[in-house]
This record gives C-alpha cells, sequence and structure tokens, in this order.
C-alpha cells in the first residue's frame, strides 16, 4: 500500500501537496518559453519547475533566465532517461511531472493530476489525455479520447495507450519502490515505467485533455529503427511476468503486433528507398533491425528488392532485344 502524501513531510499550504513539473530540454531552446509559460498558468499553484538541460547547445541557459522562479541544472549530455532521473533526485514534490521541453501543459493539469490522486490513494500513478499541435503551435484534429478502466497492466501489453508523458502524474514515493527510469534504454524509457509499475500496484486513467505534444521535425518517434527495437525489447522484458496467464499472453502477442506495425511498416519503407538509391551502408542497420523485430517485415523488404531487381533485368533484357 502507498503511503499518505501527508507522511512525506512534502505537503504546502495546509493540506495541497507539491507538484514537481520537471522539463528536460535537449537543443530545445525554441520551444522551452512556450513550454516554461504553460506550466507557469496552471490553475493549481502548489508547485516547483525543475529545467535539466542534458548538454544542450543552444541558448537553453538563455531562455531559463527569463524565468527566476525555477531550478535550472545542467549535465553532460547522457540522455533522456539520466536526465529525468537527475530532475527526480533534485525535487521535493510530492507528485511529480515530467514534461519534455517541447510540448506543453494545458492549464488544468496539475489541478487536475492532484485531484486524481488524492481520490485514488492506492495508484502509483494517473494517466489523462493530450492533443497534438504543429511546430508553431497551432493545433491539428484532436484525437479521439479513450479510458482505460480495467487491468491497465493487460492494456499496457497491448500497447502504450497513455502516448504522452506529460499527461502522467505520478506519486513520488512509488520510485522508491519500482526505480528509476533505466537509463540503457534510448528511448521507450516512459512505456518501461508504465509496465514495471502498472505490474505492481493499481494505476488511473482519467477522461481529461491535459497535454499538447508538439509534432516536428526532430521528434524522436520518427526513428523508426530506435523505436522498434526500443519499444519491443521494453515488451519482452515483462516476459517473464505474463507467462501462465492465459489473458496477458494474449495482451503480449498483440503488443507485439501493434509495434511491428506502428514502426516496422514506416521501417520497411524506409529502408526499402535507401536501398533503390543504392544508399547499403545506411539501409544495413534498419534491415538488420527488421531481421531481429519484424522478420515479416524483412521478408517483404527482401520481395521487394528482388522485384526491383527482376524489373530491372527484365528491361535491360527488352532493350538488347531491340538492339539485335
Amino acid at each position: 500500500m502507498l503511503l499518505d502524501d501527508t507522511s512525506l513531510g512534502r505537503v504546502h499550504n495546509g493540506m495541497r501537496p507539491l507538484v514537481s513539473v520537471i522539463i528536460t530540454s535537449y537543443n530545445q531552446a525554441r520551444f522551452l518559453g512556450d513550454d516554461i509559460e504553460s506550466v507557469l498558468t496552471q490553475t493549481y499553484s502548489q508547485f516547483e519547475i525543475i529545467v535539466v538541460d542534458d548538454g544542450s547547445t543552444d541558448n537553453a541557459l538563455e531562455v531559463v533566465a527569463r524565468y527566476p522562479r525555477l531550478r535550472y541544472i545542467r549535465q553532460d549530455n547522457q540522455g533522456l532517461s539520466a536526465a529525468r532521473n537527475t530532475g527526480l533526485r533534485e525535487s521535493n514534490g510530492a507528485y511529480v511531472v515530467f514534461l519534455d521541453a517541447d510540448d506543453r501543459l494545458l492549464p488544468i493539469a496539475l489541478e487536475t493530476g492532484v485531484n486524481c490522486l488524492r481520490a485514488h490513494p492506492k495508484c502509483g500513478f494517473v494517466s489523462g489525455h493530450y492533443s497534438v499541435i504543429k511546430s508553431d503551435g497551432s493545433p491539428k484534429p484532436i484525437q479521439q479520447i479513450h479510458c482505460v478502466d480495467r487491468d491497465h497492466y493487460q492494456a499496457l501489453l497491448c500497447k502504450n495507450y497513455i502516448g504522452m508523458h506529460a499527461t502522467v502524474m505520478y506519486r513520488r514515493e512509488i520510485f522508491e519502490s519500482i526505480g528509476e527510469f533505466n537509463t540503457s534504454l534510448r528511448a521507450c524509457e516512459d512505456y518501461d515505467l508504465y509496465l514495471r509499475i502498472a505490474a505492481r500496484v493499481p494505476v488511473y486513467c482519467h477522461d481529461k485533455l491535459i497535454a499538447e505534444y508538439r509534432q516536428h521535425g526532430a521528434n524522436m518517434s520518427r526513428n523508426h529503427q530506435l523505436m522498434l527495437e526500443s519499444a519491443l525489447s521494453v515488451l519482452q522484458s515483462q516476459r517473464k511476468y505474463v507467462k501462465g496467464h492465459k489473458e496477458y499472453e494474449k495482451a503480449y502477442q498483440t503488443g507485439i503486433k501493434f509495434w511491428q506495425g506502428l514502426f516496422g511498416v514506416p521501417l520497411v519503407t524506409e529502408v526499402g528507398r535507401r536501398l533503390a538509391h543504392g544508399e547499403w551502408r545506411q539501409a544495413l542497420g534498419g534491415m538488420l533491425a527488421l531481421l531481429r523485430c519484424n522478420p515479416r517485415g524483412f521478408s517483404t523488404l527482401v520481395f521487394q528488392a528482388c522485384h526491383r531487381v527482376l524489373f530491372r533485368v527484365s528491361r535491360a533484357t527488352i532493350r538488347r532485344s531491340r538492339h539485335l
């Protein structure tokens, strides 16, 4: 059972718990001010902001200098997991939110998370929903919202239904029992944490829209090879927990197919395009990833390559026959 918030010594203003908003940034200074402003306009006022600069080479320091209320921590580039762990260790809140520097919170985000965690004292985290914005901050069509209302661990085995990390508010002490972010992962470290927590304690999903995910050219999700390898690695780490549980085994297989479709299919297209342009060295990593993580996709790639070769041979044969 999780501890009551008041036992943590992090309750402020009577019975209002402090929320730590940890912003991680790596060369995202152009979005950082917008990100910080979204925290400062929250309807819930008991929060602290910690910006962890993971070795940026842009003007992040110049941006954060405009905001005296926050704490700025700079470290050598160590990756997203390590940056989040640094922020966690330096923070003081009973509750914790992790916000990427290119995204934004909506004004009710912290208030909604606090109310949900206090209404569900056994939950390790609560999560909500997000909309998508363009690089300039203008909105894109809002996606349909679906709430998971039972067996969240099983739902997470099928796919990462949370989608955006800023929609999650954690109870601090869950990290003391579950551990921090896995620094060996270059991506999907949030998905790994969700699964580790949901496998051990209850979690909750509410129906409020509380964050905005910014799509731009540097989003990590565009690296299909990295995302495919990372997502399947995270999912496969749960194999020992699902073995022998019929419903979890079924959800696990559903998850494998989901990630192979989400990232494996576009990776086939990407590698195929590189091969068509003779970029064999650049295509090699993707080919090996498909062979390991999506054998069917690799077979599709081989078939496409063979088809191109046969097509070229046929055209060459026709040209030669016309000159005979």
